[in-house]
């Protein structure tokens, strides 16, 4: 039983790491795609935006299917959107195209997101998620890692049209995993509506819950830093830095290390102190450390060495605040799971895809732009954590 519990936890963090891996592994291809299609950098970035506002919407659809046809079945169906279209962004003429896609190929790995987030909430109480949640955010930080290394390595050796022919591999592997290892968690209710206003009124019913709402936006704003950090830190670190891809690959996973720190601290941690303790130091911390990011800047302080030591600590804030706050907001929801888990995911990369979209239409060719978000994402999140909180 043991074995095949932690078969299941494989499984959900491999599944949960597809969205990781799809934003991160072709991160470092951003100027070869730029020049491959003469356009900018910026423009670009969009695919990025597009990919986050795909996440944000699909996740919506996946909710109510999952709490009605159970978690298996359209999980294995977002897996085959998201092949197809990856490999259909093999074979773009042009930026825009390849913006459309990646909308589309987030249509497809969503379906992983809210299913893994589901199927926690279907095994585990609150405090023992928390932990699981750790364990999965493990995973998803060796994926930042991994990710932008092996599309370096893959730049190197090949072009960047191979990224995306290595996601539609690593999907292939997942749902093969998922057909004939995952256990189904939760069969579904088949007498479930799925009509308009059934659903916004289960959507509502989530949405309006005191708990759920107050964690949800806590941990969703102090994630969209992060997202404001994927958007800029390419250009940052290899334009204004002067990285070699290889050089920003190893940055890149250097920063990435941190959400794996903190994540296995907060396994300890939750041993002597609750979710909502642990969490809301991480905000204080996190707040601190982007204050002082846009303090060096201001300064003209920034080198490389205090850039990188900076981005690695606030990270770090990020990897306790997030298992601890999506413990905290789905606690209260057990048959509604699918539609909690849709509607946490699509708040918190609705609010990434507008950070990011900040950093592109603020792109200035310095750093201002992306430590300004990160920062404004940290303090407002701890404002609101400290503000609301207290009140539930």
């Amino acid at each position: 039983m043991k074995q095949n519990k932690n078969v299941v936890l494989l499984i959900l963090g491999l599944i949960s790491a597809i969205g990781p891996f799809s934003i991160d592994m072709y991160l470092p291809a951003f100027d070869s795609i730029a020049d491959d299609f003469s356009t900018s950098v910026e423009h670009v970035q969009l695919s990025l935006t597009s990919y986050f506002i795909g996440i944000a919407l699909g996740q919506m659809v996946y909710g109510p299917l999952l709490d009605k046809y159970g978690r298996k079945t359209p999980l294995m169906v977002g897996l085959l959107i998201y092949m197809a279209s990856s490999i259909f962004c093999v074979f773009v003429k042009n930026v825009d195209q390849l913006i459309a896609l990646r909308f589309l190929q987030a249509l497809g790995s969503c379906a992983g997101m809210v299913a893994a987030r589901a199927m926690v909430q279907d095994y585990y109480d609150s405090k023992e998620a928390a932990r699981v949640f750790s364990l999965l955010m493990l995973v998803i930080a060796i994926s930042p890692i991994l990710a932008p290394s092996i599309g370096a390595f893959l730049l190197s050796h090949l072009n960047w049209h191979y990224i995306f022919v290595s996601l539609f591999f690593i999907a292939a592997i997942i749902l093969l995993l998922t057909k004939f290892l995952l256990p189904e968690s939760y069969p579904g209710d088949r007498s479930m509506s799925l009509s308009p206003s059934s659903i916004t009124h289960k959507f509502w019913d989530v949405f309006t819950n005191r708990i759920f709402i107050t964690y949800c936006l806590v941990g969703s704003i102090a994630a969209a830093g992060l997202y404001a950090y994927l958007a800029g830190s390419s250009f940052i670190m290899q334009k204004i830095f002067g990285l070699s891809k290889s050089e920003y690959g190893l940055a890149f996973a250097f920063v990435a290390s941190a959400m794996i720190l903190a994540t296995q601290l907060n396994r300890w941690l939750l041993k002597y102190w609750s979710s909502a303790q642990i969490s809301r130091m991480a905000n204080i911390w996190q707040s601190l450390i982007g204050i002082l990011m846009v303090l060096v800047l201001a300064a003209d302080a920034l080198t490389f060495p205090i850039f990188i030591v900076l981005l690695f600590c606030y990270l770090m804030g990020h990897g306790f605040i997030f298992p601890n706050t999506s413990a905290l907001a789905l606690a209260p929801f057990k048959s509604l799971a699918g539609s909690a888990s849709a509607l946490l995911g699509s708040i918190q990369m609705g609010l990434g895809a507008l950070a990011s979209a900040l950093v592109s239409v603020l792109h200035n060719n310095t750093a201002i732009p992306m430590l300004s978000v990160m920062c404004g994402c940290a303090v407002l999140s701890l404002l609101l954590h400290l503000y609301i909180a207290n009140r539930i």
